[in-house]
C-alpha cells in the first residue's frame, strides 16, 4: 500500500494541517480510497504521529457509520482495527456490530453468528476474521439463494438447519437435499441476481419471450453468465428446459449468425460472446420485421436505446401499422402511440392519438379492452374519466369486461365515489349472475373480506354463489384463488355475521352440501355458525348412541390431540414462520392446513362426546329390533344372516354391524321377531332379537 510522493513529503516536512486537509477532502470525494487512508495512517504512526493517525481514522469511521457504509467499514477494520481501538475485544465488538448493519435482514445471520463462534475468544483477532470469512461465505446460501450444483441443476435453499450445520434445498429435479456447511463451499454455487440460471428458476416467462424474439440475446446471457467459452452440448444443456429439442436447430441457427457470438476451435468448436456490437441493430430488425405487432411494440422498448437509426426504422413501421389497425384494433394503436412516446416521442397530428380514440361521440369501449397492459389501461380509464361526462356508464360497463383485480379496483373506486347506486347494482347484478363475468365475480367475494357494505348487501346469496364458483367450468382458472376465502379470516367466515336467524339454516346447508370444501375446511365453518346462531346447535344436539369401548376410545383420540399433536403443531408452526417469506415457506403452509385439519377434528369430537349416549346391553329390551340389538334374519330356504345395529362409530357392513342412521337399519327398528323385512332388496324372516355381545 504505496503512499504518494505528495504525502511522503508533507510527513517528512511535518506538515501535519495539509495531510488532515488531504484527508477531509479525500473523505468527500473518494470515502473508498483505503489504500489512501491506511496508507497515510501507517506512514504517520511510522514517524511517532500514533494519536494523529488514529483520530484521522476515527474521523473516517465514523462517517461511515454516518453514511450506513457498512461494506467499507468491514474493510476499513479489517485493515486497520488495530489502529483505531488498541483494546482486541473493543475491536471484536466493532466488528460483530458492523456485520450485524450488514446482514441483519438476513434469515439465518444470528444463528450463523452463533454457530462460527464468532462471539467466543474475543482476543484473538486473526481468528476472528477467519470467523468473518467463513459467517459471509455460509451468508451466501441463507434462507431465499439461488445456487447451482453439478448434477442436480439450479435451486433454492429453502432451509438452515443449524443443529445439523446444514442447508436444505429444493432443486429442480431434487426437492429437500441436504448439504452440510463444510461442504456447501465445494458442492454449491451462489448465483447472482442476473445469472443466466437463476433467471432460468425465476422468470422463465422473460426467457421464454427472448427465446422467441431475439435468440441472440438469448445466447449471450448464457455465454456472459458462464464467464468463459462454452461448447455447444453445453449451451444446450443449460437451455434445457427452455428451448425444446424439436426447436433446438431453428434456435441455434438463428442465435449463432449474430455477429457477436464467436466460434473457435477445431471439430469440437466453442462459443464466446465478443464485445463488439457491430451488427446488433441488424439483428435486432430482423427480429422485428418477424415479429407480431404486440411484439414490435416490445422490442421497440427493449432496443429504443441501441440505435437512433434503428429506432427511428423500428417507429417508423409502428406509426404506418397504428394508422392501418387504429379502427379494427383501436387498443393496440393506444399501445403503440404510448410505446412511440416513451422511446423518444411520437409524431404529432396522428389522427389516432390517445385523445382522439377516447374522445366524446366515440365509444371507448373497444379501444380500453384492447389495451393489453394493465397500467396502460388504467391510464385509458383516467382519461376517460378526465375527458368524457359519460364516464360512469363507462367505468359500469367495464366493471364487467375487466379481468385485473387491480384495474377493477379503479374502476370500482372511481364509480362508488361518484355514483354509488349504480355500483350497488352492479354488485346486485354480478351476485345473481357471477357466470357473467367470473373475473370480476371473484375479485368481489376477495373485496368482500373487508368491505363490509358489500358483505351486508346480501349475505347468503353471495355465500352460496361462492361456494357455487368453487365447482363451476367457468371459475376453474381462479379455484386457487377462491378456496382460500374458506378459511380462517376468509370472506365467508365474515359473512355469517351479517346473515339473519331466518337465512342460518340456509346458510348451513349450503356448507354442509359443499362438494367444493374439504373437512378440515367444512368443521371449522359449521361451527362458526353454530357459534354465532345458537339455534343450530339446538336443532343438531340430537343424542349419538355409542359402545363403551368406542367412547372411551374417541375421548383418548381427543386427549391426545389436544396433548400432544394441537401443542406439537403449534411449535412446528412458530419453527415453519421463522424460516422467512410466508408466501414460499411449504412448511409453514404444511403445518397451517395440519392445524386447521387437527382444530377441525378436535372440535368435532368435543361436540359428539358432549352429546353421545353410552349402549349398556344388560339394559336393552329385546322384545323389538332396537339400537345395540343382534338380530338374526333367516330368507326361508335355511339361509340366515346375522345384523348387529350399533353406533355410526362402531359401523362395520362388511361384518354385518350397521350403523342405526343407515337406510338399512332404519328399515327393520321396531320390528318384532316373526315379522317380514326386506334387506337390500331380499326378503327375510326376523327369526331371534337379543342384546349385541
Amino acid at each position: 500500500m504505496a503512499v504518494s510522493r505528495e504525502t511522503q513529503g508533507q510527513i517528512q516536512k511535518g506538515d501535519y494541517d495539509s495531510i488532515e486537509a488531504a484527508w477531509l477532502e479525500r473523505i468527500e470525494t473518494t470515502p473508498d480510497d483505503l489504500d489512501f487512508f491506511v496508507g497515510t495512517a501507517r506512514a504517520l504512526i511510522g514517524v511517532g504521529e500514533e494519536k494523529r493517525a488514529r483520530s484521522l481514522l476515527e474521523l473516517l469511521d465514523d462517517q461511515f457509520k454516518e453514511q450506513g457504509r457498512w461494506r467499507t467499514r468491514l474493510q476499513l477494520l479489517r485493515r486497520a482495527g488495530s489502529l483505531i481501538f488498541a483494546a482486541a475485544d473493543r475491536q471484536h465488538l466493532m466488528v460483530v456490530a458492523t456485520l450485524q448493519k450488514l446482514y441483519a435482514d438476513k434469515p439465518s445471520f444470528q444463528g450463523l453468528l452463533e454457530s462460527v463462534g464468532l462471539k467466543r475468544a474475543v482476543e484473538d483477532i486473526p481468528k476472528t476474521w477467519e470467523k468473518v470469512e467463513r459467517l459471509e461465505t455460509l451468508l451466501g446460501y441463507d434462507v431465499g439463494a439461488v445456487v447451482a450444483m453439478e448434477g442436480k441443476g439450479v435451486g433454492r435453499v429453502t432451509e438452515v438447519n443449524l443443529g445439523l450445520e446444514s442447508f436444505k434445498i429444493d432443486f429442480e429435479r431434487h426437492a429437500g437435499l441436504m448439504v452440510g456447511f463444510r461442504a456447501a463451499g465445494k458442492l454449491l454455487r451462489p448465483l447472482a441476481e442476473n445469472h443466466f440460471l437463476r433467471r432460468k428458476l425465476e422468470d422463465p416467462a422473460g426467457l421464454a419471450a427472448l427465446r422467441d424474439d431475439s435468440p441472440a440475446e438469448l445466447l449471450r446471457l448464457v455465454l456472459e453468465s458462464a464467464g468463459r467459452a462454452l461448447t455447444g452440448a453445453e449451451i444446450k444443456d443449460m437451455l434445457q428446459g427452455l428451448v425444446a429439442d424439436d426447436r433446438w436447430t431453428s434456435f441455434w441457427t438463428a442465435a449463432r449468425k449474430h455477429p457477436q457470438v464467436v466460434a473457435s476451435g477445431g471439430g469440437r468448436q466453442s462459443y464466446h460472446w465478443a464485445t463488439s456490437s457491430e451488427g446488433a441493430s441488424d439483428s435486432v430488425w430482423r427480429s422485428f420485421e418477424k415479429a407480431s405487432d404486440e411484439k414490435k411494440i416490445d422490442l421497440l422498448r427493449r432496443n429504443a436505446d441501441r440505435d437512433p437509426e434503428l429506432r427511428g426504422r423500428m417507429a417508423k413501421e409502428l406509426v404506418r401499422i397504428g394508422e392501418e389497425i387504429a379502427r379494427t384494433k383501436p387498443g393496440l394503436a393506444f399501445e403503440i402511440w404510448f410505446a412511440l412516446e416513451r422511446t423518444g416521442g411520437a409524431p404529432a397530428g396522428l389522427s389516432w392519438e390517445p385523445d382522439a380514440l377516447l374522445a366524446a361521440g366515440r365509444d371507448p369501449r373497444p379501444t380500453l379492452t384492447g389495451i393489453g397492459e394493465r397500467l396502460l389501461r388504467e391510464r385509458g380509464y383516467a382519461m376517460v374519466r378526465e375527458r368524457r361526462d359519460d364516464w360512469p356508464a363507462v367505468y359500469a360497463d367495464m366493471l364487467w369486461r375487466e379481468d385485473d383485480p387491480r384495474a377493477l379496483n379503479l374502476l370500482a373506486e372511481g364509480l362508488e365515489h361518484e355514483s354509488s347506486e349504480d355500483f350497488g347494482r352492479f354488485i346486485d347484478q354480478l351476485v345473481a349472475q357471477p357466470r357473467k363475468a367470473p373475473a370480476a365475480f371473484v375479485w368481489l367475494a376477495e373485496r368482500a373480506v373487508d368491505d363490509e357494505e358489500i358483505q351486508a348487501r346480501n349475505p347468503l346469496r353471495l355465500l352460496q354463489q361462492i361456494l357455487a364458483a368453487m365447482v363451476t367450468d367457468e371459475f376453474a382458472g381462479y379455484r386457487q384463488r377462491l378456496k382460500p376465502l374458506a378459511d380462517s379470516g376468509g370472506a365467508l367466515p365474515r359473512l355469517f355475521a351479517k346473515l339473519s336467524e331466518d337465512q342460518a339454516p340456509q346458510a348451513r346447508e349450503a356448507v354442509q352440501r359443499s362438494p367444493a370444501l374439504e373437512d378440515y375446511q367444512r368443521a371449522p365453518l359449521l361451527a362458526a355458525l353454530e357459534m354465532r346462531f345458537a339455534g343450530l346447535r339446538q336443532e343438531q344436539e340430537m343424542p349419538l348412541y355409542a359402545t363403551a369401548e368406542s367412547i372411551a376410545a374417541r375421548r383418548a383420540e381427543l386427549k391426545r390431540l389436544l396433548d400432544v399433536e394441537i401443542p406439537a403443531n403449534r411449535k412446528a408452526i412458530e419453527e415453519a414462520r421463522a424460516l422467512g417469506d410466508l408466501r414460499e415457506n411449504f412448511e409453514y403452509k404444511s403445518a397451517r392446513q395440519r392445524h386447521e385439519y387437527l382444530a377441525a377434528r378436535s372440535a368435532s369430537l368435543d361436540r359428539d362426546l358432549r352429546r353421545v349416549r353410552p349402549l349398556d346391553p344388560g339394559k336393552i329390551d329385546p322384545s323389538e329390533v332396537r339400537i345395540g340389538t343382534r338380530v338374526r334374519l333367516g330368507d326361508g330356504k335355511g339361509g340366515e344372516r346375522p345384523l348387529t345395529i350399533l353406533g355410526p362409530w362402531e359401523s362395520r357392513p362388511e361384518e354385518n354391524i350397521v350403523s342405526y342412521e343407515s337406510d338399512l337399519a332404519r328399515g327393520i327398528l321396531g320390528k318384532r321377531a316373526g315379522d317380514a323385512v326386506e334387506v337390500e332388496g331380499r326378503g327375510f324372516t326376523i327369526l331371534a332379537i337379543e342384546p349385541y355381545q
